[in-house]
């Protein structure tokens, strides 16, 4: 075999600084003569392996009289199957480390490595048997097969990806997507595996094991039209369908061209409601979805989830062929539906499978429609339009357009959906940040409806039964008016549904030291106040009657006979307000769920909740 002349040439340490901190330290022993560098044979191209690269190489070791002491070749008592490496992430002998990125795709060299610079480093990252020569000086005979970027998919490097042809998309496939693939597979050594569906695609689910491990982790960085190679190591290769076998494989090369996969979302998380998109829509997902509000077109056909698929309403059959058009954000049509349709993109198809609580059962039913039904719902999403965007108007069509959202919010409250008025509420607070009113007039004008707002949110805080959060939004209007008569009022409400007494007392007195026309609603609040935090300290003494009063060594058993009474009164609770606001908008709303009680008589307040009920005291307003 022929020497290049420059084959003695004494080896430079390579320059360029490694990712690795590590790596950089150990380059630090480098010393002149430790590494040289002889080529056998010349490489092609110019261009060099660098930190992060894959690199695939063949190496034999020899002592300085030839003898080999260990190879990858199979001539040399090795497997035949090359070395795999991540420059930069591989655990790496020194001399490799430096000497590898010296050399072009196809060059044989050999690098003469003194012992720190091989196995007899200190600390060495890699470990030899104890009969391997590594305090001799040693030749490294490397073949660079190959080297490419890759695309590290786990950080043990068990699975590794190099793209040959980039994707048309960037979505990538996850759980329940149901993909379609053509693969191929050889051994670490090159050798090909047969698969059972050699040369045609695969249909796979993802999450399904229907693949190996490996294999699906790696698809799953993949997006449509994407060709690869993954690289899978014993650890990654379960069994499966594709590869019934998997023993005495220690690595495979699986060659995957992502032909198209179908989404598939669990959109709740509990397998309950799911979305499966039959047929492709225009854009990127997400981001030309109608995520936000819009106003929505679409086509569907409802049917019952039982063996007949029984259709029970269809917009070309039964809506004359006009689509239904509808507002998102305002509860118009079942839970299911919206949340699917806001991951749809315009003309995609999908079929959605729907729980009875997410479809007919907190919405108006259809009368071929059994309670606790299951449902599907066949949607073909037409298009939709965004709600208008601020940009460019007037203050008074800003305040207009406010006033249309705060209505529907208003009805939304009304009908007991708090979350979604909620949401309009603090929808247009947070579109406020991006108004600037012009003179006091409408300065005042913006104050009092942000005020007025941020109110609707405490009282959709306090009917979900999030008190705390329902006080910290009043104080926010307290905060840049502290003498705001219903913000006082409505935040000693929440003070007082959560057991803090005093700080409920504080707000009802400086109530009517601020406006006299509210001492009638003060006072009766602290009317209530009194009488529930007696009925409370009557049941504090109830249950720990004689708790202190036994002899040294005897056991007292408090509160045995208020378990009952406890376990009863949690269904009972519900937010309040004044008798006053009760009758400006006479109001019937649900009970909202018990919330969390954080005072020191918080878990004996649930008991004064029935006197509440008793006084009238149950009901919230929205202004």
């Amino acid at each position: 075999m022929a020497v290049v002349k420059d084959a003695e040439q004494e080896y430079k340490p390579n320059k360029k600084k490694s990712t690795s901190d590590e790596d950089d330290k150990r380059r630090k022993k480098m010393v002149p003569g430790g590494l040289m560098k002889a080529v056998i044979r010349p490489g092609g191209g110019d261009a060099m392996p660098s930190d992060g690269d894959q690199v695939i190489y063949h190496c034999t070791v020899r002592t300085l009289d030839g003898v080999v002491v260990q190879s990858t070749r199979s001539e040399f008592g090795g497997k035949g199957t090359p070395i795999r490496q991540v420059l930069g992430k591989s655990k790496m002998i020194l001399g490799l480390l430096e000497g590898i990125p010296t050399m072009l795709k196809g060059e044989v060299a050999v690098l003469k490595m003194k012992p720190e610079l091989h196995y007899g480093e200190d600390d060495c990252p890699v470990s030899v048997s104890d009969s391997f020569p590594k305090d001799a000086e040693l030749n490294f005979e490397i073949e660079l097969i190959e080297f490419s970027k890759i695309k590290v998919v786990t950080e043990d490097l068990g699975i590794l990806k190099k793209v040959i042809n980039e994707a048309q998309s960037w979505e990538n496939p996850r759980d329940l997507y149901e993909v379609k693939a053509r693969v191929s597979a050889k051994a670490g050594d090159g050798q090909p595996l047969q698969l059972p569906t050699t040369g045609e695609p695969i249909m796979f689910t993802f999450g399904k094991s229907e693949v190996p491990k490996g294999l699906e982790m790696g698809i799953g960085t993949m997006s449509r039209g994407e060709k690869a190679v993954i690289y899978v190591t014993s650890q990654y290769l379960s069994q499966s369908p594709l590869i019934p076998s998997v023993e005495g494989i220690e690595e495979v090369h699986f060659e995957v061209d992502l032909i198209h996969f179908i989404q598939v979302r669990d959109v709740l998380g509990d397998g309950r409601l799911i979305k499966r998109r039959i047929r492709d829509g225009k854009g990127e997902f997400p981001m030309d979805c109608p995520l936000q509000d819009s106003r929505l077109r679409v086509h569907y056909k409802g049917m019952l989830n039982n063996e007949e698929n029984t259709v029970f309403y269809d917009t070309r059959v039964d809506n004359h062929g006009q689509p239904l058009e509808f507002s998102s954000g305002e509860g118009l049509v079942p839970e299911g539906f919206e949340m699917c349709v806001r991951l749809m993109l315009p003309e995609e198809i999908s079929l959605v499978t729907c729980p009875p609580d997410y479809a007919y059962d907190k919405f108006t039913r259809p009368a071929n429609v059994p309670e606790g039904a299951h449902v599907q719902w066949e949607i073909e999403l037409l298009g939709f339009e965004m709600e208008k965007d601020w940009t460019g108007m007037n203050f008074r069509a800003i305040m207009d357009d406010v006033e249309k959202t705060k209505g529907t919010g208003n009805r939304l409250f009304k009908e007991g959906k708090y979350a979604l008025a909620k949401t309009k509420y603090e929808k247009v607070l947070r579109e406020f940040n991006h108004v600037n009113p012009q003179d006091d007039e409408e300065g005042k004008e913006f104050a009092n409806t942000r005020n007025l707002l941020n109110l609707n949110v405490a009282a959709c805080l306090l009917k979900m039964g999030d008190c705390r959060k329902s006080i910290e939004t009043c104080n926010k209007v307290l905060d840049a008016n502290p003498v705001h008569v219903k913000a006082l009022y409505r935040r000693g409400m929440a003070y007082m549904e959560v057991g803090d007494f005093d700080e409920a007392r504080a707000d009802f007195n400086k109530m009517m030291t601020i406006d006299k026309s509210s001492e009638a609603n003060a006072k009766a609040a602290l009317l209530k106040l009194k009488q529930t935090q007696q009925e409370v300290e009557k049941k504090a003494r109830k249950q720990f009657k004689g708790l202190f009063d036994k002899k040294p060594g005897e056991i007292s058993e408090a509160g045995l006979d208020n378990k009952v009474n406890e376990a009863r009164i949690d269904d009972a609770q519900e937010p309040l307000i004044s008798s006053q606001e009760k009758e400006d908008e006479g109001e019937d709303e649900q009970p909202a769920p018990a919330p969390a009680r954080t005072s020191s008589f918080s878990r004996l307040w649930t008991g004064g909740v029935n006197l509440f009920k008793s006084l009238g005291v149950n009901r919230c307003s929205i202004l």
